[in-house]
């Protein structure tokens, strides 16, 4: 289970659940790359649930990194901005 908590200023708090195991990580997206990705066609909560669903299907919780900038995925996995992209149609 993901959970996705607004701190402010484009900062997310994101809790994950799963198997008795609990991680958090703090997540930080800006404005230009937010539009770039999503073209306002989702909310900002939703790209962050989106990106961690598609982290979780490449790796276990315990190896996300704690806290990043969503354009650090992108580095890790290059096809990330084309599946968010897709997500938006």
């Amino acid at each position: 289970m993901v959970q996705v908590k607004e701190k402010g200023q484009g900062e997310f708090l994101v809790i994950i659940s799963e198997g008795g195991k609990r991680t958090e990580h703090i997540v930080r997206i800006d404005d230009s790359y937010y539009r770039y990705l999503t073209e306002n066609q989702m909310s900002r909560e939703e790209l962050v649930e989106a990106s961690f669903a598609f982290l979780l299907q490449r790796e276990p919780a315990e190896s996300i990194l704690p806290e990043f900038d969503l354009r650090v995925i992108n580095r890790y996995f290059p096809d990330y901005e084309r599946e968010m992209q897709q997500m938006r149609r």
